[in-house]
Formats: C-alpha cells, structure tokens, sequence
C-alpha cells in the first residue's frame, strides 16, 4: 500500500494486470489485510476481486497454494512491491503461444547483487534449465524478477516443495521441479525497467522513472 506517484503500489499492479487481459483478481493478504481489503473492496475498474488468506508468511510457493482453489487455468503473477514499465505482454504471449507451464520475466544485474535473488540459467532456446534461489555464489547473474505466467501444474509443484534453508517454501523450488519433470519453462530478457520497492530509496526510484525522469539526477 506504500504509494508511489501518489498511488499504492499494488494499484499500480492491478491497472498492468488489467492492461494484459485478467477478469479476475486473486490477491494473497496477510500482514494488516484489512486495509487492502477496506482500500479495494470486491472489485477494481470492473474486475472481481478475490481474497486469499495467507496467516503465516512462509514464501512465495506456499502463497501461490492459498490460491489454489480458485484458479482451474493459467494465469499472471505479479509480485505486489513490484512497478514495471517493461514487457510484459511478452511473458503472457510466449506461454500462450508454446504452451509453456510457465514463463517468466528475467534482468541481468551486476554480479555481487544476484545473490539477493532468484537466479536462473538458460539453454541457446531462452528454456530455464536451471533456478536457484539466493545462492551464495550465484551461477549466473540473470534474475527472476516479479512477474510470472504459469499452468496449474505449478500448484503441485509447490505442494512437493521442501522448506529452504530459510525456512520458506521457494517459488525458484517449484520452478526447478517441474524442469525436472520435463515441463517446458521459458524466459523472456527484461525491456524497460521495473523497480522491487524493499526501501524508501527503491520507492523514489520507482516514483522518478514513473514521472519519466532520470533516477540518478539530483
């Protein structure tokens, strides 16, 4: 709910899901809940809202299983400390069009930061043959960043995910079994930017590249 250019970051996420087709909205709650339900009510600019629970916060892949009961297609994910301005029509369109179980919208960042995230290696086809969450000595420096597509095959993936070493259950977890299982993963290099709100100095960033100005200008 922080905003940024004077709106909350997940509006900003609902228009861009609203933009690339969705007719339903599943949002994960967990942490002071009701003041997104309270701000969004059961629908945003015609879209139908639903709320899923999430009463401990354990990672990624076990949010996505809150919401399993209610998606029966494939479907966008969009992580909500997340603004893009980049392409992400691309990741809708290459599942759509290969039948992948999951595609994904992936940044190359210098080396000593790919530790903070997912990190994933790729075949001469753009295919994720490999995905890593938060290695100590990352195996590439090409990222996952927030925005995903997937098949409900990713809900049994998660389901046989184990707990990290940070005691989470990792999306990157469920993404690399179902590479095991022969399942096609596909991943789409970044154009334009997008900006994950963990800091005060991340949401002026963010705010900066919204209004369309330089971010390092004073």
């Amino acid at each position: 709910m922080v905003e940024v250019n004077g709106k909350p970051i997940l509006t900003h996420c609902f228009e861009q899901l609203a933009e690339l087709g969705a007719d339903e909205l599943v949002v994960v709650v967990g942490y002071r809940k009701q003041d997104i339900i309270d701000h969004y009510g059961d629908e945003f600019e015609g879209i139908p809202i639903t709320y899923a629970h999430q009463r401990e916060q354990q990672g990624l892949a076990h949010a996505l299983l809150t919401v399993e009961e209610h998606i029966d297609d494939d479907f966008m994910l969009i992580l909500g400390d997340n603004i893009f301005d980049a392409n992400l029509e691309d990741v809708v369109r290459r599942q759509q069009e290969d039948r992948a179980d999951a595609a994904f919208l992936v940044e190359e960042v210098d080396w000593d930061e790919a530790s903070r995230y997912g990190v994933c290696d790729t075949n001469k086809y753009g295919e994720v043959t490999d995905v890593v969450e938060k290695p100590e000595d990352p195996p590439s420096n090409l990222v996952m960043t927030g925005f995903y597509t997937f098949s409900p095959a990713i809900f049994h993936a998660c389901h046989l995910v184990q707990p990290s070493n940070r005691g989470e259950y990792e999306i990157s977890e469920a993404i690399d079994l179902l590479i095991q299982s022969g399942r096609t993963i596909d991943a789409i290099g970044i154009e334009g930017w997008r900006v994950d709100v963990g800091y005060p100095e991340d949401r002026d960033r963010a705010e900066k590249l919204v209004q369309g100005k330089d971010p390092v200008e004073q």
